[in-house]
C-alpha cells in the first residue's frame, strides 16, 4: 500500500518564497502579518443594549486578501439599584405606613452621584403600588446628549412598618437637587 500527502512546506508555508533570517522584520518574524491590535471605541451617550460600533478595516489582515470590519455588540451592565429601559431608568422605594399617608422625603443618589431630593406634595396622600416620575432624569438619549428620558420611582407601601427613624439633615439638603415628581399611569 502506498500512500501519497501533500503538505506546505515549514520554510515558506506553500507560498514559494522565503526570507532570510537577516532580512526578516523584527515585529513579525517573516510571518507577514502581526496578530496583534489595539483599538479604541468610542461610546456614546445614550446607546442601548445591543446597539452596534464597527470599526471598518480592522478585522484580522493577510496578504491578498481584503480586510473585514470588526462589530462590537454592546452588552448592557445590570445596577443594583436602577433598571434601564431604553432612554428611561426605572428604581423602587418603599415607603412606611406614615410616610404614605402624611408625607415622605428622602435622597436619591443618581448614576452619576447627584443627590436628588424626593418628596411627597405637601397633603398628597400615596396609594400602595403607585408610580412617580421625574422628567429629564433619565437616561441621555442617542445622538441628542442633552435630552433626557424620565426617571420613574415606583413606589410601594410596607404596612408591617409603622414608622422608620429617617431624618435628613440641614447638610445632606443642601447638597441635593430639588425635584418634581409627578403622577403617571404605567
Amino acid at each position: 500500500m502506498i500512500q501519497q500527502m501533500h503538505h506546505p512546506c515549514n520554510e515558506c508555508k506553500g507560498t514559494g518564497e522565503t526570507i532570510n533570517d537577516k532580512d526578516r522584520c523584527a515585529q513579525c518574524k517573516g510571518e507577514i502579518v502581526v496578530q496583534e491590535k489595539e483599538l479604541e471605541v468610542h461610546v456614546e451617550k445614550g446607546m442601548q443594549n445591543g446597539q452596534k460600533v464597527t470599526c471598518p478595516g480592522e478585522a484580522d489582515e493577510a496578504p491578498e486578501t481584503i480586510t473585514g470590519d470588526i462589530v462590537f455588540v454592546l452588552q448592557q451592565k445590570e445596577h443594583p439599584k436602577f433598571k434601564r429601559m431604553g432612554d428611561d431608568l426605572f428604581v423602587e422605594h418603599t415607603w412606611t405606613l406614615a410616610e404614605a399617608i402624611c408625607g415622605f422625603q428622602f435622597i436619591l443618589t443618581h448614576l452619576d452621584n447627584r443627590k436628588l431630593l424626593i418628596k411627597s406634595q405637601p397633603g398628597e396622600i400615596a396609594k400602595p403600588d403607585q408610580f412617580k416620575a421625574i422628567n429629564d432624569e433619565g437616561m441621555p438619549m442617542y445622538q441628542r446628549p442633552f435630552m433626557r428620558g424620565e426617571l420613574y420611582i415606583h413606589l410601594t407601601i410596607d404596612f408591617r412598618v409603622i414608622v422608620r427613624a429617617m431624618q435628613v439633615s440641614e447638610m445632606e439638603l443642601d447638597e441635593c437637587e430639588e425635584t418634581t415628581l409627578h403622577d403617571v399611569n404605567i
